[in-house]
């Protein structure tokens, strides 16, 4: 495990997204393709940015995305796969992009593509209630399934409403397909970017709350090969106690 604290969520974004970068190019030199997963929301903004500018061979990436609402129009603000089109396929030439749609034989195509290797890098971000894609506390931890249909808690809800893809928590959809914990934690290296004051509460369980199903993203320090992205509003809670770094 390694901690990265950058001053501005910009600068956190451009060195994440560096690392990704190099990531993908040693995979692509030793195997001749990468496979690259990716997640979104707001915080996810600044390390997309800087990501489809950087050198890389997006002829020979394939890229998976995380989650989705269920029953929500791709035309919807809020779909992420919406999201991804224009943040990021719509940007790079990639060898394939495979999205989740909520559907059973859409999750089954993913799902068959996203096994036939192994997943090089997962841009794995973190909600305010510490989930990571849409696992809920409590999440789900005995599956070892790909993709679940998961219930979104009310803060989950809320994050969405603040963060500006909902007008109210009655608008946000009940449901989502998510990618289980146990199948995030399969890819070889894992990179979290969590900037923003509103992250700092969940940057603090994931590096210290138990490793349980009330805390999910506290089972990424379970990974050989995880870092965490931070910028100094995220660690802020962190910073002020004073607190040693976890072990890994």
């Amino acid at each position: 495990m390694e901690i990265r604290i950058a001053s501005t969520a910009e600068l956190l974004g451009r060195s994440a997204a560096r690392h990704a970068a190099r990531l993908l190019n040693e995979a692509i030199a030793e195997r001749g393709e990468a496979r690259l997963l990716l997640s979104t929301g707001a915080s996810q903004f600044e390390t997309l940015k800087a990501l489809v500018k950087e050198p890389v061979q997006w002829d020979k990436v394939t890229m998976f995305h995380l989650d989705e609402y269920v029953d929500l129009p791709e035309t919807h603000i809020a779909s992420f796969r919406k999201y991804l089109k224009e943040r990021f396929i719509s940007q790079v030439p990639l060898k394939a992009a495979y999205l989740v749609d909520g559907t059973e034989a859409g999750i089954a195509g993913v799902t068959a593509a996203l096994r036939q290797a192994p997943i090089d890098i997962g841009l794995i971000g973190i909600g305010e209630n510490a989930h990571i894609a849409f696992n809920d506390p409590p999440a789900d931890l005995d599956t070892k399934e790909a993709y679940i249909i998961v219930n979104l808690d009310d803060r989950c809800k809320r994050q969405q409403v603040g963060e500006g893809w909902f007008a109210s928590v009655d608008d946000v959809p009940k449901q989502a397909v998510s990618m289980t914990v146990y199948q995030i934690l399969q890819c070889r290296t894992i990179l979290s970017c969590v900037p923003h004051a509103v992250k700092a509460d969940a940057v603090y369980k994931a590096l210290y709350a138990p490793q349980d199903a009330m805390t999910p993203a506290a089972h990424l320090r379970s990974h050989p090969d995880w870092t965490l992205y931070i910028d100094r509003y995220s660690a802020e809670k962190i910073l002020t106690a004073g607190l040693q770094w976890p072990q890994a």
